[in-house]
């Protein structure tokens, strides 16, 4: 469509510029503006039809303008043609009456929330670039045209004057409107340029009785009313109001500058032409005019400013005063919590600690801001710190031990709870949540004491019972009857399985007193791997669950026998699980300076929140499972005992299918052999 009409401009272009006979050209003029305004009548018809209530109005306004334009063009190359030329002033008033039309339209169009203030200060904008540029009319083409005066002479003059203060609301609303309707406006502006550059044209032609239709005079008008629809056709059928809106003023600074330049210009010229002697009168009353608009305006502009920086403080104001509340009542909750909180930065630098805090650490308020964390109250050094993980994972840690330095010297023992602190650009520090466990490790203490005491205490008669009911089913007082073995079987198995319970928190008790020694030497994971898997045979074939080594890479620095006993821990418990007929998948890898093993299971999974609570003591899933697995309830206690005593870490996640992940880490020997035992 824009192809067509661009060849469509140039080909009649090349014809009235040719010399081909008058009556030829004048036929080509009046047949091509006929077509465009016929085009842009039907263009603006059409979008009337399909426009919301709002714009329907100004659309049908626009179509009837154009309509206007056909038929006042029509009259003209009509009375031109048959040598008429005083009968031209109807097509005359025609044609302006459709730019009356289009004005009234341009004025009813919604381009969104006004004001009365916008629509002021859009008219005195025009009273000042229009007055201006009509002044430079008359100081420079307007002469001309009153060197021979007609009784067409005021059409003459007025026709290019209304289409330049057309061009001149048009602009302006082209720098107040949304970048949506730009482009549509802007074409029009050029549309009503070119009508002006072809009325001054024509007017002068007129004057001096050398204008007639067919010349490239009338290029102009064409062109003018092809950009008219194609501005129609660009313009947008909706576009979103937005919220707030004071005023649509979108490039007050270009406009200004526009405005006073063509001002500058046409004062120049006004006191040039009174300086030649010529009647001062209209062009003192027009520079009068267009001067006291600039002031008006410009007091109008300083009002609006004094407007606008007012609410602009007033909502600096309320904001700051929400903002200030809103901190007033973070702190009050953060100073009210008993337990320490504090954050730190992506440097790990302390950024604030409530008061419950500096009690704990003994510090004075804002002591620690600014200052590293690891330098002044955390234990850990910086690589192995958990701050450290959650800044490059992201990832909250909950109801995990720790221990912080006070400013006496003392080491605390905390729970500790972190959570990164994010925004759009990533993690930015963390905030944690600790309280002193001090007195809980107390009563953890007295309670381990006490069931040490006990589990030894028990230990000497069980031992007795066991041998007592080894004498009854080896028959030293006479054969039993068939239900006196069976209950003879069940008191045996119930000793034994208390007997391991014992032993297993004789054992837990001995780790964490330290006093379970270890032999430490270079062991390859795959001998590691090799011994657990032959010992969980029996329970795995009872189980129908296939238990496979998948890799065993690298050597590591540990007690075999200890190491052996974690992963037949983790693979017993993968293995009651799991469902018949899976596998359980045991594997180890060199990561860093550190050797991961993992048991991979197929079962269940473990639910979030007692990912961690599962190494504590007696814990387990679901408290029927020591009922219907069996089990103490400390096997992963041991484990994790086990693991730390021998310098690694210990955890547990969720497969992404199904079935769960238990990793451990041991040191590597850097200077074993890497061996495979796929």
């Amino acid at each position: 469509m824009l192809i067509a009409t661009v060849l469509a401009l140039i080909l009649v272009a090349l014809v009235l510029a040719s010399g081909l006979p008058q009556p030829v050209r004048r036929a080509t003029s009046g047949v091509a503006l006929l077509i465009s305004c016929s085009s842009l009548a039907t263009v603006c018809l059409v979008r009337s039809r399909r426009s919301q209530t709002g714009r329907r109005q100004a659309w049908a306004l626009f179509g009837a303008a154009a309509g206007a334009a056909a038929l006042g063009n029509a009259w003209l190359t009509v009375v031109d043609l048959a040598g008429l030329i005083e009968l031209s002033q109807v097509g005359d008033a025609l044609i302006l009456a459709s730019v009356a039309l289009i004005l009234v339209g341009l004025l009813a169009y919604p381009f969104g929330p006004r004001h009365l203030y916008d629509f002021v200060r859009l008219l005195l904008d025009t009273i000042v670039l229009g007055g201006s540029i009509l002044l430079i009319l008359s100081n420079t083409v307007l002469p001309r045209v009153a060197e021979h005066p007609t009784s067409g002479t005021i059409a003459l003059v007025l026709a290019p004057v209304i289409d330049i203060i057309m061009a001149t609301v048009i602009w302006l609303l082209v720098l107040r409107a949304r970048p949506a309707d730009r482009i549509g406006l802007a074409l029009t502006a050029a549309g009503f340029v070119l009508f002006s550059l072809s009325e001054i044209a024509a007017a002068i032609g007129r004057s001096h009785g050398a204008f007639s239709f067919g010349s490239v005079t009338d290029i102009g008008w064409i062109t003018g009313y092809a950009l008219l629809t194609i501005a129609i056709m660009w313009s947008p059928s909706t576009f979103p109001t937005p919220p707030d809106v004071d005023s649509i003023d979108r490039s007050p600074v270009v406009r200004s500058l526009v405005i006073f330049a063509v001002f500058m210009v046409a004062g120049w010229l006004s006191l040039n032409t009174m300086s030649r002697g010529t009647d001062p009168l209209t062009v003192l009353v027009l520079l009068a005019t267009v001067t006291v608009a600039i002031l008006v305006r410009q007091m109008l502009l300083l009002a609006d400013n004094d407007r606008l920086r007012a609410r602009l403080e007033q909502r600096v104001a309320e904001r700051s005063t929400e903002l200030a509340e809103v901190t007033q009542r973070t702190d009050l909750m953060v100073n009210s919590v008993e337990d320490g909180v504090y954050g730190v930065d992506s440097l790990g630098r302390v950024t604030f600690m409530n008061p419950a805090g500096d009690r704990l650490l003994g510090t004075r308020r804002n002591e620690l801001l600014g200052l590293p964390a690891h330098q002044r109250f955390h234990s850990h050094p910086p690589g192995d710190c958990y701050l450290r993980a959650i800044l490059h994972t992201g990832v909250a840690i909950t109801g995990i031990e720790d221990s912080y330095w006070t400013t006496d010297g003392r080491q605390v023992p905390v729970e500790v709870s972190a959570s990164p602190m994010t925004d759009s650009r990533g993690v930015r520090g963390v905030v944690v949540v600790f309280r002193d466990i001090t007195r809980r490790r107390e009563v953890d203490q007295l309670k381990n004491e006490f069931v040490s005491m006990v589990s030894h205490e028990l230990k000497t008669p069980l031992t007795a019972i066991r041998g007592s009911l080894g004498l009854l089913a080896g028959g030293a007082l006479g054969e039993l009857t068939p239900p006196a073995t069976r209950m003879v079987e069940i008191a045996v198995e119930s000793s034994e399985r208390l007997t391991r319970l014992i032993n297993e928190i004789l054992d837990m008790e001995r780790i964490e007193a330290g006093s379970l020694p270890m032999e430490i030497g270079s062991h390859a994971s795959a001998d590691l791997l090799g011994a657990a898997h032959d010992q969980v045979q029996v329970l795995a074939a009872d189980a129908e669950v296939g238990v496979l080594i998948e890799r065993a890479e690298g050597t590591v620095l540990a007690d075999a026998d200890r190491v052996v006993q974690t992963l037949i821990n983790l693979v017993g418990n993968a293995i009651k699980f799991s469902p018949p007929g899976s596998q359980v998948v045991m594997e180890a890898a060199p990561e860093d300076r550190m050797v991961a093993f993992r048991v991979i299971d197929q079962g269940r999974g473990i639910p979030a929140d007692r990912l961690n609570l599962i190494f504590e003591r007696f814990e387990q899933v679901d408290s029927s499972d020591a009922r219907d697995k069996g089990g103490t309830g400390l096997g992963l206690a041991i484990s994790r005992s086990i693991v730390h005593r021998l310098g690694g870490r210990i955890w547990a996640e969720n497969n992404p299918d199904r079935g769960s992940t238990f990793t451990f880490t041991l040191p590597a020997d850097s200077d074993g052999q890497v061996e495979d035992g796929r």
